[in-house]
């Protein structure tokens, strides 16, 4: 191990059986990188999240074992995805374990509440995704005001996910004093524009790895026809039987639909896409790393950052988009020192983008056909031989079991059906289309083209001919194919072409292929290095002859002096002449347009039918009509009305105000008793029901609720109850009391 390791950090490790630290971590610990800021280069897999434990170790422990109460974050880790956040958290709560670190996350997804809480508990290292951090920062819940050390994880892909944003304004929010280290796989200029703002003197580190970071993982395109595609993935799968492999796709249509093909089929499979919400992503990782899935079908964003352990196997059943995706992709696989297989499934139409992608990531693939039904029960056999419980012992208990298997059935006929059963496990292998891809990515040399016969065709450049263009043209005159065609020289005035001995036959002396063009056999092999138009031999130069002098300067005239323009002269308007016409507001009235509305209207082509008129006789009226006219009619008065009368006591009162209006009084029912007269001294004072028969009628009559009463009293007697009304919820239902005794 490393001295330069905080204690705890390094019995963390040793417990973790860690014995040698990687690149990366061993470029962390150099002595020039104390107190430094670092843009370090790596790739996925490197042990990138313990090297940057390791290395704000010092800012976190300032020399002390154990950590105190922290009241503010002293370290912030930026992750682009919810999975790698949590990955990184789950690393450093095993490394940071001795010194009594406490971790917070702060992702996207995750309740809200819960997240605040631990923060308010006091957190030494706060691990989450931008957009959730920026969250925390504007409600308050998060203070940057004591950090020591912020960390920025694959800041390449935060930066792809449009979170540049998010990282000035937390970055901003955080002291300028602070340390930054930044990893990233690639350092494209927008890295660097980023490392330039919020870094101080960054030290830039390219770990010696990279150039070996291709060692543990086995390269292979296969070569499918496009309708077996699915099928070589399933094979594939059969054929290596991974402990854990994942199969990389483009889009959640194409996971959705190998998902359920697989599941089908068999196999244990979970899928990870965008759509699927935090605890379902959860529970697809934890069923992986239990063991309860061995294969992952995800796509690359929702895969961003998943550590699997025993993943063995990369499928890209879509081909990525660039070369840094193919790493991304198959550095999943080959991690500390364990060996791993990328297969890319290559269909005709997607050849040369494998081909552009292998070079752009600066690897060797090796090219083959997918492995067929044969070849996956082969490698089944083997295993089945190879599996490890054949050799152990027969147990005390499963001897009984075993005697009776052997003295029932035989030893033939119980290794037969521990061969069916075998098989019968797993899924079955495809058929698969015989498919001839090229083998390897090099274009393969072109063999000797053995005896020939040099013809000559009278078209060259000047004609504007073209090797590709009387291919197809020598072929269709003599009926052979392009293999019996060697090599075509195509010259300035005439082109050479090698025909094989076996097809000259085919060719008559001056054979017409085109209009114009004519083959003609050529004796011997021509030479071709002779036909070659010289060089026309370059101009002689213009002897060089001396520009002529220039004229002597002279002087321009001098300029006349200004004189200004004479006055205009002032506008006098033209007299009106004799034939003008009068004004518009002279001019006599023109006489309206004459309308006849008597004559008849001229009728349209393409008017309806008009109804015919009805009779003009009239019809003799009824007697009722002839008594109404008999009648006088009313004549016109004379002196055309007589105007009203004037009121006796003048004009009428003005309307009084509303406030000088005496109200009307109020009428319950009744008019109201007045106030009774005071009775006179030494009089007595009567009731009014005094003197009156027992049940006579009161004198006054029955009035609404609420109104005066002057009956007799009822001595106690409780008024009569309202009756209820249904449409009344304001009273609550109160129950009789029960008698007494």
């Amino acid at each position: 191990m490393n001295d330069a390791i905080a204690a705890p950090l390094a019995a963390a490790l040793s417990a973790k059986g860690y014995e040698t630290l990687t690149p990366v971590q061993q470029a962390m610990l150099a002595p020039e990188m104390a107190g430094r800021d670092a843009l370090v280069s790596a790739q996925t897999g490197s042990g990138k999240t313990v090297a940057f434990g390791i290395a704000i170790a010092p800012d976190l422990l300032q020399g002390a074992d154990r950590l105190l109460y922290a009241d503010t974050p002293a370290a912030l880790i930026i992750a682009p995805t919810r999975e790698l956040a949590l990955q990184v958290a789950r690393e450093l709560d095993w490394l940071y374990a001795p010194t009594g670190a406490l971790i917070a996350t702060c992702v996207g997804g995750m309740d809200y509440r819960t997240e605040k809480r631990a923060l308010d508990r006091g957190a030494h290292i706060v691990v989450g995704t931008p957009g959730r951090l920026r969250d925390h920062i504007d409600r308050g819940s998060l203070d940057l005001s004591g950090l020591r050390a912020a960390v920025l994880d694959e800041a390449d892909e935060m930066l792809d996910l449009g979170f540049r944003e998010d990282l000035e304004f937390i970055l901003a929010a955080a002291p300028p004093e602070r340390r930054t280290l930044m990893f990233s796989a690639t350092v494209p200029p927008a890295i660097a524009a980023l490392a330039k703002d919020f870094q101080r003197d960054a030290l830039r580190i390219q770990t010696q790895g990279e150039a070996r970071q291709h060692v543990d993982i086995e390269y292979r395109a296969l070569n499918v026809s496009t309708r077996d595609r699915e099928h070589a993935i399933f094979n594939v799968l059969r054929f290596y039987e991974a402990r854990t492999a994942i199969v990389f796709c483009k889009t959640r249509a194409n996971v959705n639909h190998l998902f359920a093909r697989m599941g089908n089929r068999g196999f244990q499979v979970v899928a990870l896409s965008g759509e699927l919400s935090q605890q379902e992503r959860t529970s697809a990782l934890q069923a992986l790393r239990d063991g309860r899935a061995r294969i992952c079908i995800a796509t690359d964003v929702a895969a961003r950052g998943i550590d699997l352990p025993g993943l063995d196997l990369v499928i890209h059943a879509d081909l990525p988009s660039n070369s840094e995706t193919l790493l991304h992709r198959s550095g999943r696989t080959g991690r500390a020192g364990q060996k791993g297989v990328s297969a890319l499934i290559v269909t005709p139409p997607d050849f040369r983008k494998a081909q552009r992608l292998l070079q752009g990531a600066k690897v060797v693939a090796e090219w083959a056909k997918a492995p067929s039904a044969d070849e996956v029960r082969a490698r089944d056999d083997v295993r089945l031989l190879e599996n490890p419980a054949l050799a152990q012992e027969v147990t005390e208990d499963e001897q009984p079991m075993v005697a009776a298997i052997l003295k029932r059935f035989g030893a033939e006929q119980a290794a037969a059906a521990f061969a069916r059963l075998w098989r019968e496990s797993r899924s079955a292998p495809e058929e698969l289309t015989d498919t001839s891809g090229p083998a390897s990515a090099a274009p393969k040399p072109r063999a000797e083209f053995g005896p020939s016969v040099w013809f000559t065709l009278s078209v060259g450049r000047s004609g504007r001919a073209e090797a590709r263009w009387l291919l197809p043209k020598i072929c269709d005159a003599g009926g052979i194919t392009k293999d019996s065609i060697g090599a075509i020289r195509v010259q300035e005035d005439q082109t050479f072409v090698q025909i094989a001995v076996s097809e000259v036959s085919r060719f008559g002396q001056g054979l017409e292929i085109e209009s114009g063009v004519i083959l003609t056999r050529v004796d011997g092999e021509p030479d071709l290095d002779a036909l070659v138009k010289p060089r026309a031999k370059p101009r002689a130069a213009k002897p060089y002859e001396p520009k002529p002098d220039h004229k002597p300067y002279e002087p321009k005239a001098e300029r006349k002096a200004y004189e200004p323009k004479p006055d205009r002269k002032p506008y006098i308007p033209k007299p009106p002449r004799e034939d003008a016409p009068e004004p518009y507001a002279a001019r006599a009235p023109a006489p309206r347009p004459f309308r006849d509305d008597a004559a008849p209207a001229t009728r349209k082509p393409y008017d309806p039918d008009r109804k015919p008129y009805g009779s003009q006789e009239r019809k003799e009226r009824s007697e009722r009509a002839k008594y109404d006219s008999d009648r006088k009619p009313l004549g016109k008065r004379e002196d055309g009305g007589k105007p009203l009368s004037k009121r006796a006591d003048g004009d009428r009162k003005p309307y009084p105000k509303p406030s000088e209006v005496k109200p009307f009084p109020k009428r319950d029912g009744a008019k109201p008793f007045g106030k009774r007269a005071e009775a006179s001294e030494g009089a007595e004072s009567k009731p009014r029901w005094k003197g009156k028969a027992e049940g006579s009628k009161s004198a006054a009559p029955n009035r609404a609720a609420g109104s005066k009463s002057h009956g007799k009293p009822a001595f106690g007697k409780k008024p009569a109850p309202r009756a209820s009304d249904p449409s009344d919820t304001s009273k609550r239902f109160v129950p009789p009391k029960k008698p007494r005794g």
